[in-house]
């Protein structure tokens, strides 16, 4: 997400006058040039999809915070998500259906068992401690951004409770959505999968429905992207 100051400087015109309020407010100039960044590169990106100016795009934001195109900006027809983690973004795109992205680094100094036990399902910690210990962190990621991934793409935020659903996290297994208390036909709606991006990383997409091709490619500014298949994975690294 490191860009050169005129690099930034043009991703900065491109924002809105609130975003740029937003930028301004940060007190370390390092973060307040990564969020200009990563939300300049998500209206280029869209700017694309929409055949229109990344300026002129504009957004509305659910009941829980969820960000989506404004009705004068596409409306429904295009979502998308973001996420970034250590100087990588990810951003996906999707026409018709809602969709939900997550990106962590693996950090070395984590608790895992103790935040297994606060946010993980019995099921999920069970199966966590049933694995070797190598394992255990890497599977803990696993789960983690399934199931953030998830309820991004509900768009319900912290309102929709971790413990209540089960998503797969054994490494080596298919990502799946195993099971929702509330409703037992949720599982079938929607689909996840693991993202491979850099080593030290681990991502997740959750994607509403089936049948649906994944293409993925790199952001560079100021450069003509072409459409493809969605969903599409647009990521962003130094």
């Amino acid at each position: 997400m490191d860009q050169d100051p005129s690099q930034i400087n043009s991703l900065l015109r491109t924002l809105s006058e609130d975003e740029q309020a937003r930028a301004e407010r940060f007190y370390f100039q390092f973060d307040r040039e990564r969020f200009i960044v990563a939300r300049g590169a998500l209206r280029e990106i869209l700017g694309v999809y929409l055949n229109r100016a990344a300026k002129s795009v504009s957004f509305r934001y659910g009941p829980h915070g969820k960000p989506a195109l404004a009705r004068d900006s596409g409306g429904n027809a295009i979502h998308f998500n973001a996420s970034h983690s250590h100087g990588v973004a990810l951003y996906a795109i999707t026409r018709g259906r809602e969709v939900g992205i997550d990106l962590e680094f693996i950090r070395e100094n984590l608790e895992i068992d103790e935040l297994a036990e606060r946010f993980f399902s019995q099921r999920e910690i069970a199966t966590l401690r049933e694995l070797p210990v190598n394992l255990r962190k890497y599977a803990f990621f696993l789960c983690w951004t399934r199931k953030e991934a998830y309820i991004k793409a509900r768009g319900e935020g912290l309102s929709l409770a971790l413990d209540q659903f089960d998503v797969s996290l054994i490494p080596g297994e298919p990502a799946a959505l195993l099971r929702t208390q509330a409703d037992p036909d949720e599982a079938l709606r929607w689909s996840l999968r693991e993202l491979s991006i850099d080593p030290g990383y681990v991502s997740a997409l959750a994607v509403e429905g089936c049948g649906w091709a994944l293409s993925c490619w790199q952001w560079r500014q100021r450069r003509h992207i072409g459409l493809a298949r969605e969903p599409k994975l647009a990521r962003h690294q130094p």
